[in-house]
C-alpha cells in the first residue's frame, strides 16, 4: 500500500480501524451533523435521517443484502436480541448451538435468555490444547434438534475462520435458523448475504471496516423477516412511524421493523466516511496487503520461537494473527512496554493479537518483531 505516514506501528484493525484521513473526514461530518441539529429550523429530522439511510445503503451493496431486508442496530448485542425477540416460538425450540470462541457478549445475552425463551444453549469448546473450536466438532453436535445456531466467521481469540459454506449447508439440513456475526471479518474478507444463505447476519462498523461504535446492523432473510414480530418495537417499528393510534399498531413490512424508539444517528453518521473509503478500495489489495503482513508475523514468531495460536493456512484466518506468550510474561506489562516504543496492539490474557490494516507497513512488522525479540524472547 503507498501512503505517507509517520504513524506508529498499529496492528489494533480487530479494535478500532484506521484509514487515511480518518480524523478529518470523521470531524467533517460530525461538524456538518452539528450544523443540522443546531439550526433554528423544521429539517432537522428529514436530513439526519437521510445520512442515516445512507450508512444503511452503504452497507446493502458490501454485503449484497436485498432491499429493504437490513437495520440499525446499536451493536451486535442488540441486534441479536431483537431478531430472537422477534422469532416464532416454533424456531426457538430445542438447542442453541454456538461455539466457546464466539463474542462473549453474544454469550452473556444468550445465557441470559434460554430460560425464558426455552431453548438449551449449547456452547461447543475447542479440544483440549488448541486455540479455537473445530468445524467438525460443530457439525457432530448439530443435530434436528438444534432449533437456532449463531456463527461467528472470525473469531476474535484466534482468527479462526470458520467454513461457512459448509456449516450453512448442515443447517439447511437440520432445519435450523442460523446466523452469523461477521464483525471480525467484514471489511477484509467477502461476505454475501444472498450467496452464503444466511437466515440473519449482525455485525458493528468497527474493526476492519474503521468505523466507530453505537454503528451496527442487523439483516434478515427476507422469507423469514415476514415471520418475525418483534418483542423490542416501538414506534420506528411501524410503515407509517407518525401513526400513534393505541389500538391500531401494524409492522413495517420490511426490515425497518426491527427498529424500535427514537433512533440513534451519530454512530451511522460519523462511520459514513470509513465505509466510504473501504468501498472504494480493491478488495483484493488490501486483502494482499493484510496476507503479506501477517505471514511476516508468523515466519518471525517461528523463528523466535513463539506458539502460534492462528490457523497457518490463509484461507481457514482471518485477518489477525495471535501469538501465545511464553509462561512468566505479563501481556499487560508487555503492552505497556510495546506502547512506549510506539507498537499498538493488546493481550486477551497470554494471547497477543496483532492486526495489521491498511496503515501498517513492513517497517512496522520488522519493528514489532525486533521488541518481541528483545522483550519476550531474551526475558
Amino acid at each position: 500500500m503507498s501512503y505517507e505516514s509517520n504513524d506508529p506501528a498499529y496492528f489494533l484493525y480487530h479494535s478500532i480501524g484506521q484509514f487515511p484521513g480518518k480524523a478529518q473526514l470523521t470531524a467533517k461530518v460530525l461538524a456538518d451533523y452539528a450544523d443540522i441539529w443546531s439550526a433554528l429550523d423544521d429539517a432537522q429530522w428529514p436530513r439526519v435521517l437521510h445520512l442515516r439511510q445512507q450508512f444503511l445503503d452503504v452497507w446493502h451493496q458490501i454485503i449484497g443484502a436485498p432491499e429493504g431486508t437490513l437495520t440499525a442496530a446499536e451493536n451486535v448485542t442488540t441486534a441479536l436480541y431483537s431478531v430472537l425477540g422477534g422469532l416464532p416460538t416454533k424456531y426457538r425450540r430445542g438447542r442453541f448451538l454456538i461455539a466457546a470462541d464466539c463474542f462473549p457478549s453474544l454469550h452473556f445475552l444468550l445465557a441470559g435468555m434460554a430460560e425464558r425463551h426455552g431453548f438449551i444453549l449449547d456452547t461447543v469448546e475447542p479440544r483440549p490444547g488448541e486455540y479455537w473450536v473445530r468445524d467438525e466438532d460443530m457439525l457432530e453436535r448439530w443435530g434436528e434438534d438444534v432449533g437456532i445456531a449463531l456463527l461467528t466467521q472470525v473469531t476474535s481469540v484466534s482468527s479462526h475462520r470458520c467454513d461457512l459454506h459448509r456449516l450453512l449447508e448442515q443447517g439447511r439440513a437440520m432445519g435450523t435458523i442460523v446466523g452469523v456475526d461477521i464483525t471480525q471479518a467484514v471489511g477484509l474478507l467477502p461476505y454475501d448475504v444472498v450467496d452464503c444463505g444466511a437466515d440473519f447476519t449482525i455485525s458493528t462498523s468497527l474493526k476492519w471496516l474503521c468505523g466507530t461504535s453505537g454503528a451496527g446492523i442487523l439483516q434478515v432473510r427476507p422469507g423469514l423477516l415476514e415471520e418475525c414480530r418483534p418483542e423490542l418495537r416501538g414506534w420506528f417499528s411501524q410503515d407509517n412511524i407518525f401513526s400513534w393510534d393505541l389500538n391500531n399498531f401494524r409492522f413495517a413490512p420490511d426490515a425497518r421493523r426491527f427498529d424500535h424508539g427514537t433512533p440513534s444517528v451519530v454512530g451511522s453518521i460519523a462511520s459514513l466516511p470509513a465505509l466510504q473509503w473501504i468501498s472504494a478500495q480493491d478488495p483484493e489489495q488490501l486483502l494482499a496487503h493484510n496476507r503479506q503482513l501477517g505471514e511476516a508475523i508468523i515466519v518471525g514468531a517461528d523463528s523466535m520461537g513463539l506458539k502460534v495460536a492462528t490457523p497457518r493456512h490463509p484461507a481457514h484466518r482471518g485477518g489477525s494473527v495471535m501469538l501465545e506468550l511464553p509462561a512468566g510474561i505479563d501481556g499487560a506489562l508487555l503492552i505497556d512496554e510495546l506502547r512506549t516504543r510506539g507498537i499498538f496492539a493488546d493481550c486477551r490474557g497470554r494471547i497477543l493479537r496483532l492486526s495489521p490494516g491498511n496503515m501498517t507497513r513492513q517497517s512496522d512488522v520488522d519493528k514489532l518483531l525486533e521488541a518481541l525479540s528483545s522483550l519476550v524472547c531474551a526475558a
